[in-house]
């Protein structure tokens, strides 16, 4: 008589096999909505630095930083500076959403100055 080998016992494996699959998935979407949180605000640093470079042109710095309120990430820096006849306009904000701590982002825009406006701009 022929004894059988019995095959190792598999039950629950694919239970762990699923849990892993889970978990996997569950951290591919982590990292793509902390890319997409970047890259929005990248975008909103982006717009944000353009128009405070336009409004620091025209002489209004205070509407230069009324505008990165508005338009950046909350807890963007607005840095104005340049030199002769452009105005350069810096935003930066660290840490967006949480999602990506340690990621700072940043966005730089240059405009003309126009005739009449202080050269000082962001002392």
């Amino acid at each position: 008589m022929r004894r059988r080998v019995s095959a190792p016992d598999d039950r629950g494996s694919v239970t762990v096999e699923a849990a892993v699959a889970l978990a996997t998935l569950i951290v591919v979407l982590a990292t793509c909505l902390a890319g997409i949180g970047c890259m929005v605000g990248q975008v909103r640093c982006a717009d944000a630095a353009r128009e405070a470079a336009r409004l620091a042109g025209r002489g209004d710095e205070a509407g230069a930083a009324a505008a990165v309120a508005a338009l950046a990430p909350d807890g963007a820096s607005l840095a104005l500076g340049g030199s002769g006849d452009l105005v350069t306009a810096t935003v930066s904000v660290g840490d967006v959403s949480g999602l990506v701590p340690g990621v700072t982002l940043r966005a730089m825009a240059t405009a003309a100055r126009e005739p009449g406006t202080p050269t000082d701009v962001g002392g």
